[in-house]
This record gives structure tokens, sequence and C-alpha cells, in this order.
């Protein structure tokens, strides 16, 4: 026993003595960088050195930085030109830098990392499946998300920066700041460019051949690079214009006075935004403007550029703020009923997170389908809710003064609530407490009587809804023999009554009836789950997937969408039977949406041609085209395998 003893305290003293060895990181902000790196994209190859001036914000011994894997660090050295051990760790993408002596709090630092290494697009990317650097012949981008130089506080620690690119002649290099181009002796060229007025996110840069399209549209000037799609490029850039327009009349004025467009290549993400660059995908850029990405992306002008969170768990206000600048931007184009399809898909997508709380948005994985669901349509849920507690006059001069107040600055939810607080003249915690610090959302169950009075009517009522704390002014639409009449009722608690008068007998009562508040009820819930599956197969997780169409099924046998997205897992998986009847059972049902008819007949027809049944396909798709549903270009695709059978790609095989 006595031995058993000696030896646990022998382990308890060695844990001690380990973690005493371990180097304390420090907390630190960055300034400011100057990069000057050499990038050849037709060798697919980036050299760098890398000034980071920092301020620890504790006494420290190391610091850590994330850089992608695909960059080997050559060597570190302090302000002095002293050299540092640097330590890698592939696994969180970090490059941890000890100091030859312990950094005393709030003393600034230099350090200057030398690095090199070949970004060919299919190299490690700090997320799964996303390309956000890569170095072509034809087009070659770097954004900040790659972490393509040392970063610290990613998404919040915002920075000036002074960037020197050196490229082969016949390269341009767009990124952010004041540009200045020198002619290097053997045909290269040195591109400069600052940044350093207002701290920021200017990290992210683009490298393509031959000039823009320079479009003039609502007094901005935007430059379009397209290199694949440049048959739409004036589309695009007087879009932008438009965009920046309406959203300065919103918001105040924007960073910058002009905008740069550039086109990507596959893989990268549908959309990022740098100060006056939008970064789009190929696969993002149609014959149409895609007014949601282009309206996302222009926005973040405002949200990400010119304020940011202070956190990652504030990230709704970026997120969220875009996103919503999309409903936004929609109901400027086509009046306040254009957005709400749009809108109704944020509530769906809102309400597949239930945990964790907005305020919590650090514990999910960056890029994420949680992350988005959690950041920006549930922030854009709440954007909405908001305006409607507020109204939109106050809400938009609340918005505006936010803007303003902390213009190239960092906030969180508290700065936000605050100064819409002072716009309305109301206190605002309960809500921000409600939708913002708790999770989940009400259902409503509502129970009403009519009586007759000496005026006309009174309905006296209930409703209740299972959330405790849970506070809320909801609308009340009343159908009576005459016009409808529109009541304000104050939710508190699991469950409140009201009484409202009125003139002509009620007809039917609605709770919500434009659908303001982020609940549940059982068509919201085949939605919520049809959404989720979706998102699992976005991971490819087909058998949760499944699960969670199934899930749908429960509520609504009938479910149309629920059939044909249970149909499309079949048909990838080659069971062509269960396909057929999940298509069979999609038409059907109840037709919702309706494009899910004209889909599972050319779907059909597809499924018999790869069985060899050429004569039923034939009639599939005669079938789909008598539909006349041309959703996502369905008449197009079902008149093209009436000429010819269609082949399953391998990839699919």
């Amino acid at each position: 026993m006595r031995s058993i003893r000696w030896a646990c305290l022998f382990c308890a003293l060695t844990v001690c003595a380990l973690a005493q060895e371990q180097p304390k990181d420090a907390r630190i902000e960055v300034q400011h960088y100057a990069i000057d790196a050499d990038i050849n994209p037709r060798t697919q190859s980036l050299t760098a050195t890398a000034k980071v001036d920092f301020t620890p914000l504790d006494d420290a011994d190391s610091a850590v930085f994330e850089l992608n894997n695909a960059l080997k660090v050559d060597k570190v050295v302090d302000g002095g030109g002293q050299p540092l051990q640097a330590t890698r760790d592939g696994q969180n993408l970090t490059v941890r830098v000890a100091f030859s002596q312990p950094l005393p709090k709030n003393q600034p630092t230099q350090l200057t990392f030398t690095y090199e290494g070949q970004f060919t697009g299919s190299q490690d990317s700090p997320v799964y499946g996303i390309t956000f650097a890569e170095l072509k012949p034809n087009i070659g981008f770097l954004l900040y998300p790659a972490r393509w130089f040392p970063v610290s506080g990613y998404t919040v620690d915002r920075f000036k920066a002074d960037l020197h690119i050196t490229t082969p002649d016949g390269y341009r290099v767009i990124a952010s700041g004041d540009e200045k181009v020198e002619k290097l002796g053997g045909d290269r060229n040195l591109s400069s460019f600052s940044y350093t007025q207002n701290a920021s996110f200017p990290g992210s840069l683009a490298i393509v051949k031959g000039d823009p399209q320079t479009v003039s549209s609502e007094g901005i000037s935007t430059k379009v690079y397209f290199h694949q799609h440049a048959n739409v490029a004036q589309n695009y850039g007087e879009e932008t214009g438009k965009m920046m327009a309406f959203f300065t009349s919103d918001y105040g004025l924007a960073p910058q006075a002009s905008m740069t467009l550039i086109e990507t290549d596959d893989g990268a993400p549908n959309g990022y935004a740098a100060p006056g660059i939008v970064f789009l995908s190929p696969s993002t850029i149609g014959t149409q403007v895609n007014q949601r990405v282009l309206a996302d992306q222009v926005a973040r002008q405002w949200w990400g550029v010119l304020v940011s969170p202070s956190n990652r768990n504030h990230l709704w206000l970026t997120n969220g703020g875009a996103r919503y600048s999309q409903i936004l931007y929609l109901q400027h184009l086509g009046g306040p009923g254009a957005a709400d399809n749009d809108l109704h898909n944020d509530y769906v997508e809102a309400l597949t997170v239930t945990d964790p709380p907005m305020i919590q948005a650090s514990r999910l994985e960056d890029y994420s389908p949680e992350f988005w669901a959690l950041t920006a349509a549930k922030g854009a849920a709440v954007l909405n809710m908001l305006r409607g507690v507020v109204g939109d006059q106050v809400f938009f001069k609340g918005v505006k003064a936010f803007m303003d107040q902390y213009s190239f600055k960092s906030a969180n939810t508290e700065n936000f609530r605050k100064v819409m607080e002072q716009a309305s003249g109301q206190d605002l915690k309960y809500f921000f407490l409600q939708w913002l610090e708790s999770s989940g959302a009400p259902e409503f169950k509502l129970s009403y009587t009519v009586f007759r009075t000496q005026k006309g009517f009174r309905v006296v009522g209930k409703v209740a809804q299972d959330m405790d704390t849970f506070r809320m002014p909801v609308d009340l639409r009343i159908d009576t023999e005459g016009n409808p009449e529109n009541k304000k009722v104050e939710v508190t608690g699991t469950a409140s009554e009201f009484s409202v008068d009125t003139f002509g007998k009620p007809r039917s009562i609605t709770l919500d009836p434009d659908h303001k508040i982020l609940r549940m009820d059982n068509t919201m819930r085949v939605s919520v789950a049809i959404r989720r599956g979706e998102q699992f197969v976005q991971v490819g997780d087909f058998a949760n997937a499944l699960k969670a169409y199934q899930a749908a099924l429960d509520v609504n046998k009938t479910s149309s969408l629920a059939h044909y997205r249970i149909g499309e897992l079949f048909f990838k998986q080659s069971n062509y039977q269960s396909a057929a009847n999940e298509f069979r059972a999609a038409i059907d049902g109840d037709l919702q949406p309706r494009w899910v008819e004209v889909w599972s007949r050319i779907n059909l027809g597809k499924l018999f041609d790869v069985t060899g049944q050429r004569d039923r396909a034939v009639n599939e798709y005669r079938q789909a085209m008598r539909t006349h549903d041309d959703t996502a270009g369905a008449q197009k695709e079902a008149a093209k395998y009436l000429v010819k059978p269609y082949e399953k790609p391998n990839s699919e095989i």
C-alpha cells in the first residue's frame, strides 16, 4: 500500500512538473503585417517574409500563430534578428514561437517569419473541401482564411498591412489598399499595397491576367475580373453599384468608394469579401446575377470590414447582418413580400441547430453547416424579429448608429443591444436573452372563445407554449365579416391570456400570421427535418440524412420533398427500385414545392435509361416537359435526354 501511495505521489509531482515546464502562450493583438512575397503562378510557388508587429496581452514565454500546412517555416527571428525556436503543429495548422526571454505584458514586439511552399489547390485546407488558396498559370488567389501568412485572432483581430508582391511579367496583383506597381529586372513586377489608415482584414489577394472590365453604376466604379464568365461582367458590375448605393442608404458610408470583383476557381467558397474586393466562385456566377450571394458579400463591406466581432462568439453580427442584407435588398427590389420565401428558408435553416446558443458560436467548426445555420441564418432571423419589435424606422436608425459608433472597430452583442436600446427607447435585455443567450424555439398553441357584446364581439383567449422564460410581442390577426383586425399580444411565460374587442364577427384568429417569430409547428418541423437531411448530404453522411428525411415523413407522410430527397439518396447508391418508388411517391404527394414533380419525372427517366429501359425513360422525359415547369432549367434537361440517353457519370457509380 505504501509503495502505491509513493507511486501516486511521484506521478502527481511529475504531472505538476510537466505542467510547469509547458510554455505559457501569450494572448496577443497584432497591429501590423509587412509581407514581402515572391509568387509564381506557373510553378504554383510562394516564398515570403512576414514581419508581424504585435502586443502581448499577458506575460508569456511563447506565442501561437496559425499558418497553412502547405507552407514550410524556414526561420523565425525577433526584432533584433535573433533566431527563435518555432514548432509546427500540423493538426492545428499552427506554429508556436518560443521567446528567448519571457515577454512582458503590453510590450510592443516584432517577429519575422520566413517561409515557402506551394498552393496547388489540393493541399491541406483549414476547412476540408474548400479551397482558400490556389496558384495556377491562369488565376491565383490567396484568401485570408487560407492562413497564407501567420494569423492570430482569426476573424476578430483587426490589423493594418503593407504587402509587397513580386510576380512574373504578364500578371496583375489585386489586393486591398493603395496600389503602386514597379517594373523590376528579369521580366518581373513588384506590386505594393498599403492598407494602413484603418485596421481591418486586408490579407486577401488575387493574381490575374489581362485588364478588367470597368463598370460605372450608381456613382460606384467596379472593376470586374471574370475569366470564365466575362460575358456577364457588365451585369455583375452594374448590380454591385446598385447594391453599394442601397446599403449606403441603410448603413451609412462604405469603407471605400469603389469595388473589385474577382472570379476564383472551382472548389473555392461561393463568396468571400475583403476590403474593397469580392471573390466569387465560378459556380456562383450565372447568366442571371446571383443577387443573394452578391448582396451578402457586398454587405460585408459594412458587416465585417467596417465593423467586426470582438470575438468569435459574436460572429452572428457579421454573418447574420450580411445574410439579412440579402433579404433587405430583395425587399428593396420587389417590395415587402419579395423575400418571404428566402426569409422562410433562413428560419428553417436556423431551426436545424438547437444547441449551442448564438452567443457560444465559437464552439462550432468554421464553415460547417451548423456554423452557418447558427451565425448566419439565425442571425438574420433575430435581426428580422428585432425589426418587428422596434419598428422599421427605429431599426434602421439603430443599425446606422451602430455602424457609425463602431466604424473600423470591434464590437460585441452588448454593444449592439445598447445602441438599439438608445435608438428605440426600449429595454431589450429580454429579447437578447431569449434569442442569443438561450437556445430553443417556442411552439404556440392558441385557444379562444368569442362573446357577443353591446358594441360587437369580444375574443378571450390564451396562448400556451413550453418555454417558461419566453417573452415576446406577437401579432394577432382576427379575420371578421368586415376588414381583418390586427392586434399585438404580449406572450410571457408558458401561458398568456388576452382579450380583444372587434366590431365584426370573428371568423378565424391567427397567431403570428406573417411568421415573424422563429417558432415550431408541424409544417416547420417537416421543413427543418428535410433541411437537416440536406446538411448531412453536404458532408457525405447519407445514413443520418436518410434518418432526417424519414423524420419528416413521420410528421407528414405525403411530403413530396422528403420522398424526393430519399429518392435522390437511393439513386446515388444505385438502389434503383427504391429510388423509383420514392420518386413516384413524390409525384403522388402534396407537391410542395411544385418543382418536385418535374424533377421526379426527369430522375425517373434517368433511372430507366441507366437500367436499359429507353421507352419508359422517353415517356418520363415527355411528361416532365408537359409540366411546363422550368425550375433550375428542367425543360432543357428533359429535352437533352429525349435526344440522347442519360449515362451515369463514373463519379456516381
